[in-house]
Formats: C-alpha cells, structure tokens, sequence
C-alpha cells in the first residue's frame, strides 16, 4: 500500500510540475506540440530514472559512509550532467529526428530543476530503493503526462482567435487553472 500512495503522490499529488513547481521551463518551452511534449517526457522520464538510482547509490553507499554528505547536491549535478549528455549522443546518433525536435531544450534537462529535485526529494524523504524507483518513475511519468495534457490544451487553444491572449498569456492562464485542479488533489 505505501508504494501506491508513493506513485501516487508522484504523479498526481505532489506532481513536480503543478505542485513543485520544478521544470516549468520544458514545462513552458516544449509544449507547444504534442509530439515535443512527449519527446521531452519520456527524455525527462529515462534522466531522472536512472539519475535518481545512480544518486541513490552514491549517496548511500559513498557519501554516508565517508561522511561527506554536504557533496549531495555537486555529486547529484555530475550524475545529471552525464546522463543528459550521454542521452543526446544517443539521441543524435540513433534518433535524429527526436534530437532536432528538441533542440535546445535537450541540453537544458541538465538544468532542469525538475531532475535534480527529484533525486533531492528521495533522499530527504529517506526512501528505500525500490520507494526511491516508484517515486522517481511516477514523478517522471507525472511530469509527461501534464505536459502532454497541456500541450494538446496549447495545440487547440492555437486554433482559436484570442486577441491579446494569444500565445504566452493564454498558456499561463491555462497552467494556473491547471494548477488550482492538481493543487484540489492534496486534501
């Protein structure tokens, strides 16, 4: 039951987009299409995956024991760093057009808030491993599926005549009552 309200939590209630407020800069900047959305979704879902394992590790089995704990978030960083890396290599090499439809946005995972929040939440929150994994996919998964719902809300919104709502305005309107509606979920 405690891994349920785990993923739970991750994906709905303390959803790192809605709730957090981490990666709102994906979260703005790759939403506009539905396909760059998931893109960006399932990039997020592998860097925080497997960062949050790699950290995990790290942090239990070096810096605990060496009592070097206060190295966490350089550590944490590093780890992020060279996944998101050695993402884009992969993603370059074997799936162009992903890679192109990203863009600049593929580097920036390395600085999105939202990835190393979630190794930091693992860690304070005391998490086991597997509660650390269920935590990590769902907040990943979380993350995918709010961008994903408000980049479909964005592609029709395109659509629509809106005056001097048009575009940013509109959208943040949109991620404010999306908000206000994940927020209604924690009580």
């Amino acid at each position: 039951m405690n891994l349920i309200s785990i993923f739970l939590s991750g994906f709905l209630t303390s959803n790192v987009v809605l709730n957090k407020f981490l990666g709102i800069c994906p979260f703005m900047g790759q939403s506009k299409k539905e396909k760059n959305a998931l893109y960006m979704g399932v990039s997020v879902l592998l860097v925080i995956t497997l960062s949050s394992i790699i950290t995990f590790l790290i942090y239990n089995y070096i810096l605990v024991p060496s009592k070097t704990e206060y190295l966490k978030t350089i550590m944490f960083i590093l780890v992020i760093a060279f996944l998101v890396q050695l993402l884009e290599l992969i993603l370059k090499k074997h799936f162009h057009k992903v890679y192109k439809a990203l863009g600049l946005y593929l580097p920036l995972i390395t600085t999105n808030c939202a990835v190393l929040g979630v190794a930091l939440l693992n860690i304070s929150s005391g998490y086991n491993f597997m509660e650390m994994l269920v935590y990590s996919v769902a907040s990943s998964l979380g993350f995918t599926f709010v961008m994903y719902l408000f980049s479909t809300i964005r592609e029709y919104l395109d659509t629509k005549k809106l005056g001097s709502f048009s575009g940013t305005p509109i959208a943040l309107v949109v991620a404010a009552i999306m908000a206000l509606i994940f927020g209604r979920f924690t009580s």
